[in-house]
């Protein structure tokens, strides 16, 4: 199989985000890419009043979109993640969609961990505008077990090795890690996540500046399950991709079966500190 990352530099304006995202989808289609995965908020990115204004439910027009897409282009698509209205409740969902070559929409995962962190000196409040998801997700693209996560999951090995324990053997990651975190963390971050899992990881990044005053890293990534990086986007809309060799993946568990050595009896989750019994 070959996937590619797709990266971008998304603003609060939906049918320009889409216009460029459907540029780089054909490129990296006729490149021979059978998955391609879009970076966190590609339809729309800005601060919360640009996000309500470009929330739609999901299903909505930009899965509509991707499903015409994916039919044109017999592609299985990670279409990002979607700014999600959810009817009756005025907090938004960061959602990431899973649509396949018959055009139909066959998961979807919302984002578990919102960002409400300081980084150089910005705040951000995730939680302002957003609710964050409770399910973690590993989908069928055509064959491959698909796990799903957005941006600050990778933070959360636990999520990772849940995937891959129901039997992921690739994870998409749409994201848009800040400058900061990015330059210190990126890279480490999504290489841990495919050594400890021994997954392939397709990890598509946001790039520069975006509305209101926010920069994101860029470095789109797709990584194997020793840790190799596959494919690195330079600082520009692009995409990247590379071919994924689950033979070699089945090789690397067989000679070093982490997994397999896991001993779930022995884990038991502490209590958090001061807390009492």
């Amino acid at each position: 199989m070959r996937a590619a990352a797709i990266q971008l530099n998304s603003n609060e304006d939906k049918g320009r985000n889409l216009a460029r995202a459907e540029r780089l989808l054909r490129d990296a289609a006729a490149d021979g890419a059978d998955l391609a995965v879009l970076p966190e908020k590609f339809n729309v990115l800005g601060g919360p009043d640009d996000l309500r204004a470009g929330a739609e439910p999901v299903p909505g027009p930009t899965t509509e979109w991707a499903a015409a897409l994916c039919r044109e282009l017999d592609l299985w698509l990670v279409a990002g993640s979607i700014v999600e209205r959810v009817e009756g409740d005025d907090k938004l969902r960061n959602t990431s969609v899973l649509v396949g070559p018959d055009g139909e929409l066959h998961a979807a995962y919302r984002k578990i961990h919102l960002f409400d962190v300081e980084v150089g000196g910005t705040m951000y409040r995730e939680s302002d505008a957003e609710a964050p998801g409770d399910e973690v997700v590993v989908a069928d693209a055509g064959g491959l077990a698909l796990g799903m996560a957005v941006c600050y999951d990778l933070r959360f090995p636990e999520v990772f090795r849940i995937m891959a324990v129901r039997g992921a053997r690739a994870v998409s990651l749409p994201a848009a890690f800040t400058v900061p975190t990015g330059r210190a963390h990126w890279e480490i971050l999504v290489r841990a996540r495919a050594i400890e899992n021994q997954v392939f990881m397709i990890a598509a990044g946001q790039i520069g500046r975006h509305p209101p005053d926010h920069e994101s890293y860029g470095h789109s990534l797709i990584v194997d399950p020793w840790g190799a990086v596959l494919a690195e986007a330079p600082d520009d809309e692009c995409f990247v991709a590379a071919d994924l060799d689950f033979n070699s993946q089945e090789e690397i568990r067989e000679k070093l079966p982490s997994l397999a050595h896991r001993r779930p009896g022995a884990y038991r989750w502490p209590q958090p500190a001061g807390a009492t019994s």
